[in-house]
């Protein structure tokens, strides 16, 4: 063989670095031998974990490559050199430019020659014909997300170790995040704030005689409602002779029109709705689809659909219910900075209406085709009839009943989709809601009328599929921002999402039924809400003292009008730097100003009263572990006292009588195996102790209320969880012994830790003291 030869046979003609595994896998089956496929696993380098990482004076970013990813960029390095052609295919938003723009530089490539391709979805003619349009690098996109990331890096390391030290240690602030956490303090102290007024709803229930003599019922609401009880039996008084009369009918035509396809805030908000999954759930499966080449790029801000789907859609809506069901729309983008995503989230095929998968992707696939053919499907007519019936009686003038129906004419995109009114919308909405046919003047008889109390309702909390939409409305945030903001409000504990308990509620009825009015009270549970975002007590305190020191941070508008700043940079209308220099000039000594600041009180801390017995002042407010109640001050001979706060208590909301209740720690629960079992709170929460030996007692689980038979199957819990860690003890050596951790079995000696072998894991039980102090002696000699 030739050394010609030998030299094509280690060049390799392309090689293509796309950001995802699954994403090269799918791309490999679309091109030729000529090209090889690899994947980055997301960017090559990032600033640095633990450090600031960028240059104050200059605003300069400092990239590193993580430890992690050297061998990876050591395998492109090399296999780039080997290659005639790169081509730089990461995703087509902001994110996926300053992926391809990272590996330019450190892989050392020309950004001249280098190829960087983009498509809105993985099938062979999108990838084919990226291949034959290449561009190169857009640094304006690039700039966007460096702009993006320098401002949080900022924000976050100069606002984090101000919380350290004026809330509680191990806290961070970003600059997002911190806006949506405001948002749901904001919306439970309109809650709390909020006072709930009654009143009636009256219903009645009519008979209606046919022509040919049969019954039918009609079913109305009177178009008043009433405050009190003698309004209502005053009204009830004058039903009890009147007639009931029809005063007038109008039917009117209505015309309803399709929701527009996807986009990823809608995604989000219908797969909560319908499918229960939570924002990042939906991101995570949209981007499985996505890679496999099922649905098109799923971060956009984009209604827009190709000429292909419009064509395809057609002609699949054509063949399934016929042509009076096709109605070709395209839908046009409203979402400011929506420039940059030119399509929709839809199938790739339309053809295909189920996919294989879990059964995740199959639902949140099959959500995407509805949503996506019903746009391009005929409007739903529909007939709506109101009815009027006077109330003839008395001598003043009365309310009149309102019955309303509807009948689908034409179900047109609803004989495939009909989209979520709310949060709340638990049922689909039916249009089979009839009236008989009636005639103006015609007398209906009174069968029987119902007062009902009712209490106006107050805010709702928000779920993430709400927030979503409310964070977008305030044009907070990006399409790829909103799974990652709200993971992290919950992950650092400002925001839990949680279960309210109901209440017990009475309430009166009246029913009038011939000339009988009969009053009866009957109960509710009200209040009662799954999955809605709850503000902790340190999110609360967080989110307060950030708000009284950083009003401009903390301000909607702002954080709006950075996300503008971003949009104008990536159409190239603003340099970056110049806008990091800006902000930093502003921020950087608001944050001098407050780290400088002396307060009399901790931040969030409230005295409550004084304690009766010892005559010392109560407070509450966020200790090292959390939230606590503390009974007098560092300055006194005595040490305070502290109990922790349970679940169910707040700090803006716990009364005095509350808080001492907490000080009914230690209780005396009883014996068991001869030694006493008490309960109490410390550092860590409450406990349960028994014979020198402390356990925790869970989350969930009242210290002032748990029985000792409770507390003995804590007991036993914990003793079986040692057991199996405590795999091997050693008389001849009792500093030496074999361990269970989560990693993996572990020999521990002498104060110190050492790894087993992976293949004496499954013996590990039996290791001998010789086998384990060779171990010992092996590390300590490395």
């Amino acid at each position: 063989m030739s050394p010609k030869i030998k030299v094509l046979n280690i060049m390799q003609k392309n090689l293509v670095i796309v950001e995802s595994p699954a994403k090269a896998k799918t791309i490999e089956k679309f091109l030729g031998k000529d090209f090889k496929v690899m994947s980055s696993y997301g960017h090559i380098r990032d600033l640095k974990k633990k450090e600031l990482s960028i240059d104050t004076t200059t605003l300069e970013p400092d990239y590193e490559i993580p430890d992690e990813k050297k061998k990876l960029v050591s395998e492109l390095k090399s296999n780039a050199k080997k290659a005639e052609k790169v081509w730089l295919a990461s995703d087509e938003d902001r994110e996926g430019e300053a992926i391809s723009w990272h590996l330019c530089e450190v892989l050392g490539l020309d950004e001249e020659k280098t190829n960087r391709i983009v498509f809105h979805e993985i099938t062979k003619p999108a990838i084919l014909a990226a291949i034959e349009s290449p561009r190169h690098l857009d640094m304006n996109l690039v700039n966007a997300q460096q702009a993006r990331r320098v401002l949080d890096r900022l924000v976050g390391f100069s606002l984090s170790p101000l919380l350290w030290r004026k809330v509680k240690p191990a806290l961070s602030a970003g600059r997002v995040q911190s806006v949506a956490v405001r948002l749901i303090v904001e919306r439970e102290r309109e809650i709390q704030a909020f006072k709930s007024e009654e009143y009636f709803r009256v219903n009645a229930i009519f008979g209606h005689q046919n022509a040919d003599g049969s019954q039918n019922e009609v079913k109305a609401e009177l178009d008043t409602r009433f405050k009190t009880v003698e309004e209502v039996e005053q009204f009830l008084e004058v039903c009890k002779n009147a007639d009931f009369i029809v005063s007038d009918i109008q039917k009117k035509p209505v015309r309803r029109m399709p929701a527009p396809p996807f986009t990823t805030s809608t995604l989000q908000q219908e797969a909560a709705r319908k499918l229960g999954f939570t924002v990042s759930q939906t991101m995570m499966v949209a981007q499985h689809l996505y890679e496999h080449g099922l649905i098109t790029y799923m971060r956009t801000d984009s209604v827009n659909l190709s000429s292909l789907c419009l064509n395809t859609s057609k002609e699949e809506i054509e063949k399934m219910w016929g042509a009076e069901y096709s109605h070709t729309r395209q839908y046009h983008t409203s979402a400011k900075g929506a420039q940059e995503a030119h399509e929709a989230i839809r199938p790739t095929y339309m053809s295909n209406q189920t996919i294989e998968g879990t059964a995740q992707e199959r639902r949140l696939y099959e959500l995407i085709w509805k949503r996506t053919a019903a746009s391009q499907m005929a409007d739903a007519q529909i007939e709506k009839t109101q009815v009027t019936i006077e109330v003839k009686g008395g001598n003043t003038p009365n309310p009149a009943f309102i019955a309303t129906g509807e009948v689908v004419k034409f179900d047109g995109f609803l004989k495939v989709y009909r989209e979520s009114n709310g949060d709340d919308d638990n049922s689909q909405e039916e249009f089979a809601h009839t009236l008989p046919a009636m005639a103006t003047g015609e007398a209906l008889q009174r069968r029987e009328i119902v007062a009902t109390e009712r209490f106006s309702q107050g805010p709702m909390r928000y779920t993430e599929a709400s927030l979503v939409h409310k964070l977008e409305e305030l044009g907070i945030g990006r399409p790829s921002t909103y799974a990652p903001t709200i993971s992290t409000i919950q992950q650092r504990e400002y925001v839990q999402k949680g279960d309210k308990k109901g209440e017990e509620r009475q309430y009166s009825v009246l029913t009038l039924k011939g000339i009988k009015v009969t009053k009866s009270t009957r109960k509710e549970m009200v209040g009662n809400e799954k999955g809605k975002l709850l503000p902790t007590d340190i999110g609360i305190v967080v989110n307060d003292f950030l708000q009284k020191n950083f009003p401009g941070i903390m301000d909607y508008n702002f954080t709006a009008r950075v996300e503008q700043e971003f949009d104008k940079i990536a159409e190239g209308g603003e340099e970056w730097k110049k806008m990091m220099k800006d902000f930093y000039g502003n921020f950087e000594p608001t944050v001098e100003k407050a780290m400088k600041k002396r307060e009399d009180h901790k931040a969030g801390e409230r005295e409550l009263g004084t304690d009766p017995k010892s005559g010392k002042p109560v407070f509450v407010k966020i200790g090292r572990f959390g939230p606590v109640v503390q009974i007098g001050t560092a300055d006194d001979n005595e040490k305070p006292r502290f109990a922790q706060l349970p679940s169910d208590k707040s700090i803006e909301t716990i009364t005095l009588d509350e808080a001492l209740e907490l000080f009914k720690l230690p209780r005396i629960l009883g014996e068991f195996e001869g030694k006493e079992v008490t309960v109490g709170a410390g550092r860590f929460g409450p406990y349960v102790l028994h014979n020198r030996k402390y356990v925790s007692i869970p989350k969930g689980t009242d210290p002032l209320s748990i029985t000792l038979d409770e507390a003995v199957a804590l007991i036993g819990a914990k003793r079986d969880e040692d057991d199996k860690r405590h795999l091997k003890k050693f008389d001849e050596d009792p500093k030496l012994e074999v361990m269970n951790g989560r990693f993996g079995p572990y020999i521990a000696y002498d104060g110190k830790n050492y790894r087993l072998p992976k293949a004496m894991h499954a013996k590990a039980a039996e290791l001998s003291l010789e086998q384990c102090m060779e171990i010992v002696n092996k590390s300590n000699k490395d």
